[in-house]
């Protein structure tokens, strides 16, 4: 269950606008404090740990830049929740442990909305309004690997779990 605020943007948010391009070379404390900025200029400075992304369609086009979902990460998102996104932005938020929700619904949701996403139902409720909104659920492999932190982590435990199994012969 992931409870956070919302944080609403709309369609074709490019990866460019999450990470620019020109800190890439920066530590990710850096290019995270730039993160969206254009768009909604303190975004960085004032998304609280646990708050929850909101996009339209297509959210995280553009180059295929794994900062652009570490960003978010760096800065305390627990989720994002979009109409679509760019299939390499969808992976890479997976990757690092990040959820990322396809909501067809997701522009009905409100800037500052308190939600709770259960990633096992594929639903993301609005504490605000009442409004529960139907969802994809998430495949069970990519929530082993969520569950997990991210893919390095699971491929750690499967790792371990390997090494325990050889031990054992």
């Amino acid at each position: 269950m992931i409870i956070g605020r919302s944080w609403v943007f709309g369609d074709n948010i490019n990866t460019d606008l999450m990470a620019p391009a020109r800190l890439l070379k920066r530590p990710v404390a850096e290019f995270s404090s730039h993160c969206m900025e254009t768009l909604q200029p303190n975004f960085a400075a004032e998304v609280k740990s646990g708050d929850i992304v909101i996009g339209g369609i297509n959210f995280g086009c553009g180059s295929s830049r794994e900062q652009a979902p570490e960003a978010f990460k760096h800065l305390g998102v627990s989720a994002f929740i979009a109409k679509s996104f760019a299939r390499t932005f969808y992976r890479n938020a997976i990757n690092l442990g990040l959820p990322a929700v396809v909501c067809k619904e997701a522009g009905s949701i409100a800037q500052g909305a308190r939600l709770k996403v259960s990633l096992e139902n594929g639903t993301v409720e609005d504490l605000d309004s009442g409004k529960t909104y139907k969802c994809e659920v998430i495949p069970p492999h990519l929530t082993a690997m969520l569950n997990d932190g991210g893919l390095l982590g699971h491929l750690e435990k499967r790792l371990r779990a390997e090494r325990q199994k050889a031990g054992r012969q």
